[in-house]
């Protein structure tokens, strides 16, 4: 037997190495198993976030858009820019280097906190103890009085469109292009599916979309949505919905893909297809059968509202367990279960996790949408404010999008705010906080913003909210 550990966590994404690091902060000895091998051969950490996900991912959606801003607006503002090109190469290139820098932070984040790295495959066995096989196959067993399992997921594949190199990938393969395909279709029009095909759109492909789904983005807001596909299909995105694709060939390193939408059976050659039809928790070999920790029908990780699993000192975090598969949720429930194995006092506020879709421009929301409101029965008023009437979104020359807010008819209590704009993102913190402490829309309307910030777009929706938006026009009459 090896050594014994407080605590070992299994996987070292954005849920495990929080944990882990977090964990050592209050003293107990940790240990965090990571199996990620990158390109030299060497084990990395950061999971799929760091790695082939959220940050490269990101790099890419920043070089492209600045290019095509560059391209199609530097000359409204009076910037001369003739000849603009992209160098797809050196995007790539400056995208490795970002996941280069980050992953190895972690490393030496790890040895500051006094956290054991284990380079290896974690497998949890009876009693507590993991087993680690390294990449030459040997194995060695950990004793732990407590286990964080935060494996994460992996991407889903279709049969009708198996992966084929260089042909049909999946988001990891769509962040390797050597340069921009012509012709590009992208399977599945959510989250990962929109940002890839932006980053190529902007690059120069012909980008197809072909979603399922009979609705755009069901998971936001109506208006917000309705919105979003305006301006996505305005940038160049064909955006096919109810388009179920039942097959593909590949022809003359072309792909024929084949599916059905309201007109019967359609097909449509591409030079590349990513596929990006959602992710599934990853538990391949990751539970010895004897251990008695209980598996969903979807293959999740079954843990209560404190991520423990039916086996006492056994915790799941993440993408491998229920809630939005997002980096952000993970760590803090990474947070949450280290705190509780150090005996302290901690929860987390599950109704009060935003989402983010980093397009341009980017759409982000937090709480419920008015139609989740009204079909639970609440009644509901709301406020809305245009980009277009913000005096530092038209210095930004980005004018488009929208602030909303939906409050309790009754309560006044934020239930929801939807934003679609120039960094969203970071505008959503204000209704993540809104809802985390309870907030009126009162609240938010009563609160001084700075001016000329494109924050004052959350305030204006608050303050319209009741009919008192100062800067538009409102619909209903002052009370």
């Amino acid at each position: 037997m090896a050594d014994k550990f407080d605590v070992i966590v299994i996987g070292a994404g954005p849920g495990g190495y929080v944990a882990a690091i977090r964990a050592a902060q209050l003293g107990l000895k940790t240990a965090c198993v990571e199996k990620w091998v990158n390109k030299e051969g060497k084990v990395v950490h950061g999971g799929t976030c760091l790695n082939v996900g959220c940050i490269p991912s990101k790099a890419l959606l920043e070089t492209s858009h600045k290019y095509v801003e560059a391209r199609d607006e530097f000359a409204e503002l009076g910037i001369k820019a003739d000849g603009v090109e992209i160098d797809v190469a050196k995007m790539i290139e400056r995208k490795a280097q970002i996941v280069k820098n980050l992953t190895g932070g972690i490393s030496g984040l790890f040895k500051a906190n006094g956290v054991t790295a284990l380079e290896g495959t974690g497998k949890v066995l009876p009693n507590k103890q993991v087993e680690v096989t390294d990449h030459d196959g040997g194995k060695a067993t950990y004793e732990a009085e407590n286990i964080v399992i935060a494996s994460g997921s992996v991407p889903v594949e279709i049969p009708p469109t198996p992966l084929t190199e260089g042909l049909i990938v999946d988001s990891t393969g769509a962040l390797e292009f050597d340069e921009a395909p012509k012709r590009l279709g992208v399977i599945g029009a959510g989250v990962i599916g929109l940002e890839l095909g932006s980053v190529w759109s902007r690059c120069g492909s012909e980008v197809t979309v072909l979603e399922a789904v009979d609705s755009f983005l069901p998971m936001v807001d109506a208006a917000v949505a309705k919105e979003a596909q305006k301006l996505l299909k305005k940038q160049g995105l064909d955006i096919k919905l109810g388009a179920r694709v039942t097959g593909s060939d590949i022809k003359d390193s072309e792909v024929v893909v084949k599916y059905t939408d309201a007109n019967g059976e359609q097909e449509q050659t591409f030079d590349k297809i990513i596929v990006a039809v959602g992710r599934r928790p990853y538990t391949q070999s990751l539970l010895d059968s004897d251990v008695g920790i209980n598996l969903d029908e979807r293959g999740f990780i079954h843990v209560d509202d404190q991520c423990a699993t039916s086996v006492p000192g056994v915790y799941a975090i993440g993408d491998v367990v229920r809630g939005p598969m997002l980096a952000h949720k993970a760590s803090e429930e990474g947070v949450m279960v280290a705190d509780i194995i150090a005996g302290h006092k901690a929860e987390m506020n599950y109704d009060a996790i935003p989402s983010i879709i980093y397009t341009f421009p980017e759409v982000a929301w937090v709480g419920k949408t008015e139609q989740q409101a009204k079909s639970e029965g609440i009644e509901v008023k709301t406020g809305s404010f245009p980009f277009a009437a913000s005096g530092r979104a038209m210095a930004n020359n980005a004018t488009e999008g929208l602030a909303k807010i939906i409050a309790d008819a009754e309560t006044d209590r934020v239930l929801g705010v939807h934003i679609i704009g120039q960094h969203a993102g970071e505008l959503i913190a204000q209704g993540v906080t809104a809802l985390e402490f309870g907030a009126s829309a009162e609240d938010l309307a009563l609160i001084c913003t700075a001016h000329p910030t494109l924050s004052e777009a959350v305030h204006e929706a608050a303050l319209a909210v009741d009919g008192h938006a100062i800067h538009i026009a409102n619909r209903k009459k002052r009370k």
